[in-house]
């Protein structure tokens, strides 16, 4: 069945802080909208090289897609093993962070499914959650543990909640950070040298140099917020979300807090033709922002 929406249904207005115009993060006169409404949890927002933006309705365990073209919004997989985060590569295969099983899946694009791993050393992961693949191909999972009402184990797999790393050629996986409480969102920067990593529960974000064969090193602290979600734009700045969307320059300076109605903000990406526009999941509901930087 395709779902319709009309693609500036509501305007939501906000105020922008003294930083912020300093800065020209935001398109004159741009308001925040509402896109797309009536689902139960939204996430895991991702861009293809076209600008079309794919979301998941998690608890509906769908997939949708916005249209670049007519901004109109259908279901592109029905059955997508509860997919949460979702990322493209270069070459238009779409992955999902699918914890039904507690997966990480490759999506071709004609709708191919290709599980690419499920557990670490013999053990189920606990509940893939986000990732990251990175200019050479290799991808950053992250995987906390959130109990789910369809899982038949009720204890946490891996005790550790950890950052995993998939090799360019999808046959190693290994872990590339451990010391976190709840790693959840995940972003690097274009050049592969460097990544984010939101530890939600201890309200942190860190920064890591990418090293060797995907190795995490110099971790330091970027901000003492956590996230759920995140992007990058094209200056560097790191987009958290949670209460609304909070963004910090790549020295950790917050800049900017865009407001957004719901109870929860979970995750943000840039999509449309241009990669000027900022995609917002929250709660029920697609929302989006007109910008004057692009997404990485």
């Amino acid at each position: 069945m395709k779902i319709l929406y009309t693609f500036c249904a509501v305007i939501i207005m906000f105020s922008i802080s003294g930083k912020a115009q300093e800065n020209n993060l935001i398109a004159e006169g741009a308001e925040l909208k509402l896109v797309a409404d009536g689902y139960e949890f939204t996430e895991g927002p991702a861009a293809d090289a076209q600008g079309n933006v794919y979301f998941t309705d998690q608890p509906n365990n769908k997939i949708y897609k916005w249209s670049a073209n007519d901004g109109q919004v259908s279901v592109f997989m029905e059955e997508s093993g509860r997919a949460n985060g979702l990322y493209f590569d270069a070459e238009g295969y779409l992955y999902a962070a699918a914890d039904k099983y507690s997966e990480l899946w490759q999506i071709s694009p004609n709708k191919e499914i290709k599980v690419l791993r499920d557990n670490f050393r013999g053990q189920r992961l606990n509940g893939p959650n986000d990732l990251w693949v990175a200019p050479d191909g290799g991808i950053f999972l992250t995987d906390p543990f959130y109990q789910r009402s369809y899982w038949s184990n009720s204890k946490q797999p891996i005790k550790e909640q950890r950052v995993y790393y998939m090799t360019p050629d999808k046959k190693g996986f290994f872990m590339a950070a451990d010391s976190l409480v709840k790693p959840n969102g995940v972003i690097g920067t274009p050049d592969g040298q460097s990544l984010y990593v939101a530890d939600i529960e201890d309200n942190k974000t860190w920064k890591y140099n990418i090293g060797k064969d995907g190795k995490l090193e110099n971790k330091t602290l970027f901000t003492e917020m956590g996230s759920d979600g995140m992007t990058i734009d094209e200056q560097g700045n790191i987009y958290l979300t949670g209460d609304g969307v909070t963004i910090f320059n790549s020295a950790g300076e917050k800049i900017l807090h865009i407001p957004v109605n719901k109870e929860w903000t979970a995750n943000v990406t840039f999509g449309g033709k241009d990669k000027r526009t900022l995609f917002i999941t929250a709660m029920d509901s697609l929302f989006s922002l007109e910008m004057n930087v692009t997404g990485q």
